[in-house]
């Protein structure tokens, strides 16, 4: 049967009768975003404060630390710090303070590992000495609380993981700290914040908490001893 064609042709192919229909092709699944310096602040973060009060000062310091979530509502959501502010009466500091939070927020900007800065900030010694927190704790620095600060908040949102000691580890720490005391009660010692007076800085858990036990300086605190 003839079919008369009204219209010009414009364009023409060869249609195959064994062809069958194709699948279309997968769509490109979403790019995972990380956090880099391109990225646009958005019209809400969310913030955790921290109040920094020491024998250094009479008025605390106030840290807020924003964080942006990135991927949200998927399985690689993460949530990362964005930027930092610190507030205070004292305007004694308020130079470095502004630099340093400019700085900050700047490093936390660009993405990456930042849990760096953690040591960084807490490796800062006030040359006219630091303080014990409570529990025996030695901060050597204003400076050093700020990022003592910041660890906690990293930790809270799972940047840094706690390593816990090893069983053994544990154990033999727990064994000499027993041993230690009990020598120190048959002499009528009594320890110090939880641990002995007289107790040196354990620059790893930076607890006053070492001593020497069996001949070898060991920390009560977090088992690290200068003998393996």
């Amino acid at each position: 049967m003839a079919i008369r064609i009204e219209q010009k042709i414009v364009e023409y192919g060869i249609e195959s009768r064994d062809e069958t229909p194709t699948a279309p092709p997968p769509r490109p699944k979403a790019d995972v975003i990380q956090m880099h310096e391109k990225i646009e602040r958005p019209e809400t973060l969310l913030g955790s404060t921290y109040k920094i009060k020491t024998p250094l000062s009479d008025h605390a310091l106030y840290v807020t630390i924003n964080d942006v979530v990135l991927n949200a509502d998927t399985e690689h959501e993460q949530r990362r710090p964005f930027e930092i502010f610190i507030n205070s009466k004292n305007m004694e500091h308020f130079q470095w303070i502004v630099a340093l939070t400019r700085i900050v927020s700047a490093v936390f900007r660009k993405g990456g590992d930042v849990t760096f800065l953690v040591e960084e900030l807490r490796s800062v010694f006030d040359p006219r000495g630091g303080y014990f927190k409570k529990g025996g704790r030695y901060m050597p620095s204003l400076v050093a609380e700020i990022g003592d600060a910041i660890e906690a908040h990293m930790r809270s949102i799972g940047l840094i993981e706690d390593e816990p000691p090893t069983p053994p580890g544990r154990r033999m720490a727990d064994e000499k700290r027993a041993r230690f005391e009990s020598r120190g009660a048959a002499h009528g010692e009594s320890p110090v914040r939880g641990f002995p007076e007289g107790a040196q800085f354990c620059t790893k858990c930076h607890t006053l908490a070492v001593v020497r036990v069996d001949g070898c300086m060991t920390c009560l605190n977090c088992g690290d001893s200068k003998c393996g």
